[in-house]
């Protein structure tokens, strides 16, 4: 790790932080060096990064420190889920955050790489108006082919993982003052990246395959341009707490949007890895214009980012 924090002694804050990360693994090279070093598995490696910047992504107000640590976390890894991976590693840039705060935001970024069996191998530190949190994350698919939002065709049937709405309905709860304990108040602060799922997924030989942070209408669409196909929605599962037009557009759900060729059936493998059946929502068609919910116009509703300015957590 390298940088400057808002505040106190840099090389007293990089020494505590490499403490909170843990000592690596023989033949590796964590935080302390010019890059980390990590195995390189056999199969396809996995990299993706996301941001988490403060008046667009979340508020100081309505999350914790330790719960906007374990999102910036929890996001990426909902990435690696999508294509039917496993994490290996992560580096976590910090920018804009007081020396104070790091052990906070830190202890929620250690939380989830427990729990998800990511270890979190380096960083940066650096001064900045607003705080962002950037994090970077490697995985494998252990030898399978990555599961693509492309690989979608014709006749293959739709599913989600779960109920949908729930963040959108826990931030809703947030900004009106209600729900600290509500359940879609935990799922806004800490979501919770489908891994077993994703995997169980690509093992039946899911077709295509992503995780739902936009909303289900936004990202379903992206799904069906990438495979060149329509959609025919039977159905929306909508989370206790949550409206339908939550459960299409709230987005941060993280939930895993897939689709199975016909003949596959998902129930058998979740249940035997003690997961959640997927919920069956509709079926891939060829009419690539095509976009119905219970046979009406399905609405594009969700979060599309902007280039330049953006929005305050909620809006």
């Amino acid at each position: 790790m390298s940088g400057v924090p808002t505040s106190g002694d840099e090389r007293t804050v990089l020494e505590r932080l490499a403490t909170l990360l843990g000592p690596p693994p023989a033949g590796e090279v964590w935080a302390g060096d010019d890059a980390a070093v990590v195995e390189n598995p056999p199969g396809h490696l996995l990299f993706s990064t996301d941001a988490l910047v403060e008046g667009v992504h979340f508020t100081r107000a309505l999350s914790s420190l330790e719960d906007i640590g374990w999102k910036a976390l929890a996001c990426n890894l909902s990435d690696l889920a999508a294509m039917g991976g496993r994490p290996l590693a992560a580096v976590v840039a910090l920018c804009g955050a007081a020396a104070a705060d790091l052990d906070g935001i830190y202890r929620g970024v250690t939380g989830a790489a427990e729990r998800y069996g990511c270890a979190v191998v380096g960083g940066d530190l650096s001064d900045a108006e607003e705080m962002v949190v950037t994090v970077a994350v490697l995985g494998t698919t252990d030898g399978r082919p990555p599961v693509l939002r492309s690989g979608g065709r014709p006749g293959d049937r739709l599913f989600v993982t779960g109920p949908l709405g729930s963040s959108a309905a826990g931030l809703r709860l947030l900004r009106a003052g209600e729900g600290e304990s509500n359940e879609a108040v935990r799922r806004h602060r800490r979501p919770l990246p489908r891994l077993g799922e994703g995997t169980a997924a690509a093992e039946l030989g899911a077709s295509a395959m992503l995780d739902l942070s936009d909303g289900l209408s936004l990202d379903l669409d992206r799904l069906a341009r990438a495979s060149g196909v329509g959609v025919e929605l039977i159905t929306v599962p909508v989370a206790a707490g949550a409206s339908e037009e939550e459960a299409l557009g709230g987005g941060e759900d993280y939930e895993l949007l897939f689709s199975l060729p016909p003949g596959r059936e998902a129930a058998g493998l979740f249940a035997a890895r003690g997961l959640a059946t997927p919920i069956e929502i509709g079926v891939l068609v060829g009419d690539r214009d095509r976009r119905t919910l219970r046979g009406a116009p399905l609405p594009l509703l969700g979060y599309l980012h902007r280039l330049s300015g953006g929005r305050p957590e909620g809006e």
